[in-house]
């Protein structure tokens, strides 16, 4: 009888545990954020002691922060003006304290930051929602890399209709920025949504899209590897060296032995934002019939610091390599106030010395999420065509 009842309470324990989040006490529900009709956006929080809160966010103006007004009942408003149609993200400041929305269940990661988002729909906005139509497979897949001596992670979508079909599908190998890892395209980038919204409206062809790690250093993401739970942080060892681009066809390899893949130049591309842009251009370089197209979202472009790499040696002699070998497309994208900007229109300059064909895309705003989804969603529909 002592033992039912020591197990009884045992299991009420942990069940009240388990619960204790749910609002058994009937507490005022509070709605934040709440998106209005007029794309308008209400942000709601409950600090009764708090003397000052901010709303932190890139919906606003710079310099991205805005102050909150109190209520009598101690919660504290604040209603932006109508939005565009984005992906947002936002934070609260409480008493010079930043905190998430604790009313908003939905957050992302970026490096060592933990956000929250919402998005306004409509226009643009639309590629980052869930629609009614038919959906892809996001995995992740652990591969040998002897390059690097380790086992490392890769997220790989694959298209609708994949696991019962027999078609063999082209590949994108879509890298991340630094900072990133294998998990940052399908969270921050929305890349299944998108892909899955393009291939359903007949805008872009049915394709694989892999999205490795970029960080030889790591195994995979933060808390996901041996590492255990440690805080990221933004540059790692062997980033930008050489040892990425030497090793990717460790990640080629892997790919086109587990997958059905059309394992042609013409249907390959690469392409990624930032330190994965600069990794793009690279890559492709020195390895220079294995991509077709190539696709560099506010890209690096050279090494920030001394390398013995042959990965950038002969920078020039191996573009005209590389162009002469044919590209369908290499696809430059870049914001008017990146910090890359002018890296980037020196390396235009470059690509024009030697007649070198590509297409530009200029943008507003800088280097910014934003900015690398709408590159992405030009970028996919010119694929494998």
């Amino acid at each position: 009888m002592k033992k039912l009842i020591l197990n009884f309470l045992l299991f009420t324990s942990l069940g009240a545990y388990a619960q204790e989040n749910l609002n058994f006490n009937n507490q005022k529900e509070i709605t934040s954020p709440e998106i209005h009709a007029d794309k308008s956006v209400t942000f709601r929080l409950s600090a009764p002691q708090a003397k000052k809160v901010e709303l932190q966010g890139d919906l606003l103006a710079a310099p991205g922060i805005a102050r909150m007004k109190k209520q009598a009942d101690g919660l504290w408003t604040y209603t932006t003006s109508p939005l565009k149609p984005e992906l947002y993200s936002y934070s609260f400041i409480v008493d010079g304290l930043k905190i998430r929305d604790a009313s908003n269940v939905y957050q992302i990661r970026d490096v060592a930051s933990v956000v929250n988002v919402l998005i306004v729909g409509g226009g643009k906005a639309d590629n980052y929602l869930v629609a009614d139509v038919p959906h892809g497979t996001v995995a992740k897949r652990w591969y040998n890399s002897p390059g690097n001596g380790i086992e490392r992670r890769v997220t790989i979508y694959t298209p609708p209709g994949y696991e019962t079909g027999k078609t063999k599908y082209p590949v994108l190998y879509l890298l991340h920025g630094m900072g990133g890892d294998e998990e940052a395209w399908a969270a921050l980038g929305r890349t299944p949504q998108i892909l899955d919204n393009l291939i359903a409206a007949g805008k872009a062809k049915p394709m694989i899209v892999v999205m490795p790690n970029g960080n030889v250093a790591q195994q995979a993401a933060p808390g996901e590897d041996i590492k255990g739970f440690y805080k990221p942080t933004m540059q790692l060892p062997h980033t930008m060296d050489g040892k990425m681009e030497e090793t990717f066809p460790d990640i080629i390899k892997f790919v086109e032995s587990n997958y059905r893949v059309n394992a042609k130049p013409s249907q390959r591309a690469i392409a990624g934002l930032s330190m994965g842009g600069f990794h793009s251009l690279h890559t492709s370089r020195f390895y220079p019939k294995t991509f077709d197209y190539v696709g560099l979202f506010s890209p690096a472009i050279m090494p920030f610091g001394k390398t013995e790499s042959p990965v950038y040696a002969n920078v020039d002699a191996t573009l005209q390599n590389q162009f002469k070998n044919g590209v369908k497309l290499y696809w430059i994208g870049i914001g008017k106030t990146d910090f890359l900007y002018q890296a980037v229109s020196d390396y235009r300059k470059k690509l024009d010395g030697i007649n070198a064909k590509y297409t530009y895309v200029e943008s507003e705003g800088g280097h910014t999420w934003s900015n690398w989804r709408d590159y992405l969603v030009l970028f996919a529909p010119q694929l494998f065509q």
